[in-house]
This record gives structure tokens, sequence and C-alpha cells, in this order.
């Protein structure tokens, strides 16, 4: 049925449910995320929310991504600007914008990002209509140029995957993550992007909580 997948799935039935849903899990994660922001403030210096640049949303737009803190203040430019970052920025760029040993990364980070706990704040991006519970990672700009100057055959699809609101969890999310190269991680999101519809997201979000367990891919 049009009303259980494809763009009138996005317009009526996925936005209800995403509000639902967000606000439920909401509910559950608040203690945690409480928790959380205590710990991430004894932890180490700075802010409970990362101080990450915004994020291509859907049809181009930046927008905000709230997230716990993981990394030390100022990671994001630290990396692009320090002279003495260069080669591990370098490194960056190669390996599809993943490190597998990022000394940026506090030590509560290395934790909260394995089990995706850092994404715990995006539930407000997804009530405020920035994002969706299911839906394609969303990039920083120069890592989405970057990237496509690399893999110059994946414009389209990367075209097709800013249709849509990206996602706090995905295709992508559940089935590999940051092992996950650029060019097979645009096409599995754009895959998802032909694809979706109300089954594929309940699956999805079945699997995702395994996927958080398990900490399989994360960086």
């Amino acid at each position: 049925m049009p009303l259980f997948k494809g763009r009138t799935y996005d317009l009526y039935l996925k936005r209800w449910l995403d509000m639902v849903l967000a606000v439920i899990l909401g509910i559950i994660f608040l203690p945690v995320g409480l928790v959380l922001a205590v710990i991430i403030k004894l932890d180490s210096a700075g802010p409970i929310f990362a101080d990450t640049p915004e994020r291509v949303g859907q049809d181009g737009k930046l927008f905000k991504m709230y997230k716990f803190r993981s990394m030390v203040v100022n990671a994001h430019m630290m990396l692009r600007n320090d002279p003495n970052l260069r080669s591990l920025y370098l490194k960056y760029k190669k390996n599809s914008y993943k490190l597998q040993e990022d000394p940026r990364v506090t030590r509560l980070g290395k934790f909260l990002r394995k089990h995706s706990l850092d994404e715990i704040p995006q539930l407000i991006n997804v009530i405020v209509g920035d994002m969706t519970l299911v839906g394609p990672r969303a990039y920083y700009p120069d890592e989405l140029a970057n990237q496509q100057r690399k893999y110059p055959a994946t414009k389209t699809k990367v075209s097709k995957v800013l249709s849509i609101k990206p996602g706090i969890t995905g295709y992508w999310q559940v089935s590999g993550r940051s092992a996950v190269n650029f060019d097979k991680r645009i096409a599995m999101d754009a895959d998802y992007v032909d694809h979706r519809s109300l089954w594929y997201d309940i699956k999805i979000l079945m699997v995702t909580p395994w996927a958080m367990i398990s900490g399989k891919g994360a960086v």
C-alpha cells in the first residue's frame, strides 16, 4: 500500500511514528542521559554536548546535530588545523573519515561511541524535524565534498540520499557502521531510499539494539 512506503510514507505515517517513538524513547533514556551528562562533566573539561559543526540534512539544508561529547573540546577543528595532527588528518580522510585509534576521544567517549550512547540526544533532532529515527547517515559538508571527489561515481547516489531526512539509525548503521567505506556506505543508504517502507523501518529498529550492545564496527 502507498501509505506504507516511499514519499507518501515519509509525509504522513513516518513523521507521526517518529514523534510518538521519539517521545517514548526520550522518556526511557532520560535517566541514562542524565547520568551520562554528569559523568561527561566529571570525565573531561568541556560542554555536555559535542561542539561539532552543522551536518547536511534533507535537500542539503544544514542543521545542528545534538550528540553527547565523546571527544576533547574543539576536536573537529583541531584535527583539521593543528599541524601536529596533519598525518592523522590525512589518515582520517583516507579511511572514509573514520579513525580506529583517535587520540581526541575521551576515556568515557570510547564507551559512548562503541555503544552509540552519544547519539541519544539526537531524539531532540527527530522531535524538531531535522532527523528521522530510521534514515541515511548525516554527513559533514567537507566530508561529502571530499568523498565525492575521491569517489566521483557516488554523486548521483549522494543526491538521492539527501532527498530524505538523515536518521539516528539506518541500513548502514546496523550492517557494518564504520567498517564500511564511503562508496559502499552511500550505496547502502541510496538502496534504503529506494526501498524505504514501514516494514523496512521496523526491521531496522528491531536489530538496532543489538548493534548498540555489540558495538560492531564502531569507532
